[in-house]
């Protein structure tokens, strides 16, 4: 069949039905293992019944409306949102990069009421924040940003986990207003901070008046272990991005402020005609309802531990080995030499995974994934990277 659709992606020759769990079934019937949750998205695993109950009976009463209307779902998820995080208001979007480019448009509003005319926003060498010009712009790959210049202007990027390269920014330019970072960097090949990194970020931003807003796309609603990530460290930002698993597969995006970043957005400064819509908020109630029901935060830190130790154990020597990285549900095994053809590998033998800047495998499991279904992970890449690696 002629396909019609833009080739934006380098789409691997498989194509799914239906899934369950950490399982997916191709049209031809075999099943896969999913180690990657449709990158981050599905926690709850596919098809769970929960999601599935919430969005048939939504359905059936109301999709949409748009904001120009009160609409009493987002404001239950708000709600459930500020419960869970800390913060004090909420901006709902569709997407990742939608809640990014309104914490660009935010931290730049901000600026602009302190008389600063052209605010800046330090940003991170590695870093992923999305594909519209601003958060292309905002991104540390070139690779990515290549053939959508001129850029957005107003970013300055350091290297990640480099607080003195943060301060030195700081100080060389008068027009800083905000900080832009991940608190782990998935696209950039799970690169896990300083303990004490966000911490450190969190004080310089309050001793220049600046926001610290952190981008919790991929790692937020349970993936590390917490909630949201700047859990671990005992602080709060001042504006947090989520989207990927806040629906479990239904588009929907949020920006989160607090304190002085919570009342820069005022009406007709920002919105979106599908943002928080019933549907997709009936979605997201389920999904934090069954992460607490189900204790599937504490179940992301003992199943992390219990996969990070297998592929410590069954790659222990190996010298291509460079490292193997993990917090929570979110696992990186970094090599020593490119390993892009350990995907279709893993394929074939039945297994999803994923492979970022060439060397680091990336694992997003589902957050149900059972005892079982891990040792059929760890078993199945370990004898895949022991393989590749032995001809070398």
């Amino acid at each position: 069949m002629t396909s019609h659709i833009m080739p934006t992606y380098g789409r691997l020759a498989v194509t799914f039905e239906r899934g369950e769990g950490a399982w997916l079934w191709d049209d031809q019937g075999k099943r896969y293992l999913d180690a990657l949750s449709g990158i981050a998205v599905c926690n709850l695993g596919h098809a769970h019944p929960a999601v599935h109950e919430a969005l048939c009976g939504q359905s059936r009463k109301l999709v949409h409306t748009s904001n120009i209307y009160r609409i009493a779902l987002q404001e239950q998820l708000a709600n459930r949102l500020i419960e869970k995080s800390g913060m004090d208001n909420v901006f709902f979007s569709n997407s990742g990069a939608e809640a990014n480019e309104a914490a660009i448009k935010l931290a730049r509003k901000y600026g602009h009421g302190l008389g600063i005319e052209k605010p800046a926003i330090i940003v991170m060498e590695k870093s992923f924040h999305g594909r519209t010009l601003a958060t292309l712009s905002a991104t540390g790959n070139p690779k990515v940003q290549q053939g959508f210049g001129p850029l957005v202007e107003g970013f300055i990027r350091v290297p990640y986990n480099d607080i003195g390269a943060v301060e030195q920014a700081i100080s060389g330019n008068r027009n800083v207003v905000a900080v832009l970072v991940e608190p782990i960097q998935g696209e950039g090949g799970v690169n896990i901070p300083a303990a004490d990194y966000l911490n450190q970020l969190r004080g310089l931003c309050d001793q220049h008046q600046l926001l610290l807003m952190l981008d919790e796309i991929q790692t937020g609603i349970g993936r590390t272990g917490k909630f949201l990530a700047y859990q671990h460290n005992g602080i709060l930002p001042d504006v947090c991005t989520v989207a990927k698993a806040l629906g479990n597969g239904v588009p929907i995006g949020a920006c989160l402020a607090r304190g002085k970043a919570a009342e820069v957005l005022t009406a007709g400064a920002h919105g979106s005609t599908f943002g928080g819509n019933p549907l997709a908020c009936s979605a997201a109630l389920a999904v934090l309802a069954t992460l607490d029901a189900d204790d599937l935060m504490a179940a992301a830190t003992s199943k992390g531990a219990a996969i990070w130790a297998g592929f410590s154990g069954q790659l222990q020597g190996n010298p291509h080995i460079v490292d193997i990285r993990h917090k929570g549900m979110m696992i990186g095994i970094e090599l020593d030499t490119a390993c892009t053809g350990l995907v279709g590998q893993a394929l074939d033998a039945g297994l999803l995974i994923n492979v970022t800047y060439e060397k680091n495998i990336r694992l997003l499991p589902p957050l149900v994934m059972d005892e079982p279904q891990i040792q059929l992970l760890v078993g199945t890449l370990s004898s895949l990277i022991l393989a590749f690696t032995a001809t070398l």
